[in-house]
């Protein structure tokens, strides 16, 4: 592509640069029960080194085949296309983001209503544990995985049909995804455990406050439920950034095109 870089080379320039300066490693990192700077050092290394002698030997056969692949003619006008998918991922941000900032606790009840059901004891969510905590971050990654697993798919589709060199990149993607999700999925798996370790490590600090100092603003729990929507928040960028770049390229290449 004249005047720019190939869009597959800005997708893998953006693979490796965006996992160092990741919010969800600077969280984790954090958090971590030893010096913040090697624990997220350590993180950012395991998902740089996603690509592995094996795959780069099967990511460079497959950028060979694609810049083989036989030029099709444009069926879409890209700047609908970039306006069409902008607007997806923007749906798909805000409907997952609002799922994350959702409050978990029952609805407070209508005071003009005799016969409500009495509301339990805030205690019980601590007396819990992490228990509920985990099942609740466990079922938002679960949503965010098969939201942006959709959208990326429905991206490359359209990506497919707005240029040659898109087309190119989006088959490239594809053998991404399918190379890479397990680890993805594996490495998002420990999140839960890195705050569970949060959790109790706050509760810990709390212990001699009376429970319900723990849940009002500055309490260990209600510090600990901002912790676990910011990390939410950030796995969701985490997940988006495939999709982004993808929008990106096509975005890229309308401007070198005007």
């Amino acid at each position: 592509m004249a005047g720019g870089r190939h869009p597959i080379d800005h997708k893998d320039h953006r693979l490796r640069k965006d996992f160092s300066r990741s919010t969800l490693v600077r969280l984790l990192g954090d958090w971590a029960p030893v010096p913040a700077p090697d624990v997220r050092q350590d993180f950012a290394q395991r998902l740089s080194q996603w690509v592995g002698v094996a795959d780069a030997i099967t990511l460079h056969a497959a950028h060979q085949a694609t810049g083989r692949a036989p030029a099709r003619r444009p069926v879409a006008a890209p700047a609908a296309t970039a306006r069409h998918l902008h607007a997806l991922l923007q749906r798909v941000r805000t409907d997952l983001a609002a799922a994350v900032s959702a409050k978990a606790a029952m609805p407070a009840p209508n005071p003009r209503d005799r016969h409500a059901p009495p509301v339990p004891e805030p205690a019980d969510e601590t007396d819990a544990g992490f228990t509920p905590h985990r099942q609740r971050y466990l079922e938002l990654q679960r949503q965010m995985a098969l939201r942006v697993e959709a959208l990326r798919g429905q991206v490359r589709h359209a990506l497919s049909q707005a240029s040659p060199a898109l087309a190119q990149l989006a088959a490239f993607d594809a053998v991404l995804e399918q190379m890479l999700g397990a680890r993805e999925q594996g490495l998002m798996g420990t999140v839960p455990l890195v705050l569970e370790r949060r959790f109790e490590a706050l509760r810990a600090a709390g212990s001699t406050d009376e429970p319900a100092a723990g849940r009002q603003p500055g309490g260990w729990l209600h510090r600990f439920e901002q912790d676990l929507q910011a990390t939410l928040l950030a796995e969701l960028e985490q997940r988006l950034q495939p999709v982004t770049g993808l929008i990106e390229a096509l975005d890229n290449q309308l401007e070198t095109q005007g």
